[in-house]
């Protein structure tokens, strides 16, 4: 396991390095504006832009560019610096960071509440009134577009601009250790705007998995020796039926920590995603870069936790 595990890091670094030799590229070597003049502004002459291409280091040759961009990373985990507000990327970054958690946290444990239960109940009263029901719930939730379910429960629930004033409009998120409670009730919204959708997703997949191994010989067996329903299914189907499930969930989390984007700039949850969007609207491409780079490293560890979790939650699964 020990190995296993080894191996996956090493191979995750190498993907960090490929992400960031693919985005340094994407947004040094073609730009659409100068970053030089970004920084200087529109009132500057040639002499301060070619001062501050010297500054930003744009003068040197492009791979001494990438050389210093990727020691700056992995050796200082220093992004870089900012554009438009010349202030540094990573604090810009960890600034951010924890409203993104607190939505992902918050959103990840409602789905994973709502949509667990739900695809169990279905895949074992498979054709009831209930399987239907819920299925058909679930793909109602599906078809919502986020933005749309989004602007829609403002719409009914949220303050100033809600039918029924129920719950904080956007704008509302305060800190956890500001005001816990306006913490809490200032996410009710956009969690329910996340969760629904991947809740729907989460219990559809896992129904159909579910329904797909309790057709397998080794239940068949468990059932033959006289162990009970309830162990069979939760001891033998669950435990190999989630996996897939976990799959998704790992890269779910790890895109969401990466940023909300549609859900943060709805809500005005001043997050990765939002800031993510102000970078783009002001071509500040070092904050493009490292969002993009820490959206890739949260996937990369999802993806090794969840392939670690397989060999404790499915006894087919070894790792050698």
């Amino acid at each position: 396991m020990l190995r296993y595990i080894t191996r996956r890091i090493l191979w995750g670094i190498v993907l960090l390095i490929l992400v960031s030799a693919l985005t340094f590229i994407l947004f040094q070597v073609f730009p659409t504006t100068d970053p030089a003049l970004l920084r200087a502004g529109r009132n500057s002459n040639q002499a301060d832009i070619q001062h501050i291409r010297v500054e930003l280091g744009l003068t040197h040759p492009i791979y001494v560019q990438f050389w210093d961009y990727m020691k700056g990373i992995f050796l200082h985990f220093n992004f870089g610096y900012s554009y438009y507000s010349q202030a540094s990327v990573t604090s810009l970054i960890f600034n951010r960071l924890p409203a993104t958690i607190s939505l992902t946290v918050g959103a990840v444990v409602l789905w994973v509440v709502m949509g667990i239960p739900v695809g169990i109940i279905s895949a074992i009263k498979r054709g009831t009134f209930l399987d239907r029901a819920s299925m058909t719930s679930a793909l109602t939730f599906v078809s919502m577009p986020t933005f749309w379910l989004g602007l829609l429960v403002l719409y009914l629930f949220g303050q100033v601009v809600g039918l029924v004033q129920i719950f904080p409009g956007p704008g509302s998120y305060v800190g956890l250790t500001v005001n816990p409670v306006k913490w809490f009730t200032s996410l009710i919204l956009p969690w329910f705007v996340l969760a629904a959708t991947q809740a729907a997703i989460y219990s559809r997949l896992l129904r159909g998995n579910l329904l797909e191994v309790m057709g397998e010989d080794y239940i068949r067996t468990a059932r033959a020796k006289g162990v009970r329903e309830g162990r069979v299914i939760f001891k033998h189907g669950i435990r190999s039926a989630i996996t897939p499930v976990l799959t998704v969930l790992g890269i779910d989390i790890g895109g969401l920590l990466g940023g909300a984007v549609i859900t943060e700039t709805i809500f005005e949850i001043h997050g990765i995603g939002l800031l993510n969007i102000q970078a783009i609207n002001h071509s500040d491409f070092p904050i493009v870069q490292g969002t993009t780079l820490l959206a890739a490293m949260f996937v990369i560890v999802a993806n090794i936790v969840v392939d670690v979790a397989y060999a404790y939650l499915d006894p087919r699964v070894r790792y050698s």
